[in-house]
């Protein structure tokens, strides 16, 4: 059984002492708390830019806006282009931005983030020229998406600047969509290497 013989004044002193205790637990959990939620804040992903006033794509040189076809970015963690920070900017993807994260990704370049024309958010068009049939290209930041998370139709009738490129959407069922309307096929992220890709642009 517990016997409590202490004084008032020692049993008001435990208590003191235990409710600092207490207070300096809770505020440390919540400083700790703190300290998580800013770190997590700070490794988020970066947002995507919008590309338009004259940028060069960092594989080519071609101004990005000028030509149709989708356009790419690319953060990365510890390292950025020769000529300006980050992101690198690209305005195609066949021959701009995979070839470029390829190269770089064997030379242990780390991405933060990857980011392509999600044309299930913008109102494309399609244009004829010459007996080709080319998709719009956009430049607003909004207009791009997660390039990992996105549908590419790719071997379709459709035309980006360089020609041959993967058209993404972040919708899949748009994707099906426009390769039932306009041939091809589709493929995710993950199945663009960089053998698949030399053999896409051969074929």
């Amino acid at each position: 059984m517990y016997d409590d013989t202490r004084s008032g004044d020692e049993s008001t002193d435990l208590l003191t002492r235990r409710t600092a205790t207490k207070a300096l637990s809770v505020g440390a959990l919540a400083a700790l708390a703190g300290c998580i939620g800013t770190t997590s804040e700070s490794e988020s992903k970066p947002d995507p830019i919008d590309l338009s006033g004259g940028k060069e794509d960092d594989q080519g040189g071609m101004v990005i806006g000028l030509h149709a076809g989708p356009n790419g970015q690319i953060f990365y963690r510890d390292e950025s282009p020769d000529d300006h920070d980050n992101p690198a900017w690209f305005h195609t993807l066949s021959m701009g931005l995979f070839p470029y994260y390829f190269e770089h990704e064997q030379m242990g370049w780390e991405t933060e983030a990857i980011y392509v024309t999600d044309y299930s958010v913008v109102e494309y068009e399609l244009t004829t020229e010459d007996g080709d049939t080319f998709i719009s290209t956009h430049t607003d930041a909004d207009t791009f998406g997660d390039a990992t998370e996105m549908t590419y139709v790719v071997d379709s009738e459709v035309l980006g600047g360089m020609g041959k490129d993967l058209i993404p959407f972040s919708s899949s069922s748009d994707a099906d969509d426009f390769a039932e309307e306009h041939g091809g096929s589709t493929v995710v992220f993950d199945d663009v290497t960089s053998s698949w890709l030399s053999g896409y642009m051969r074929s």
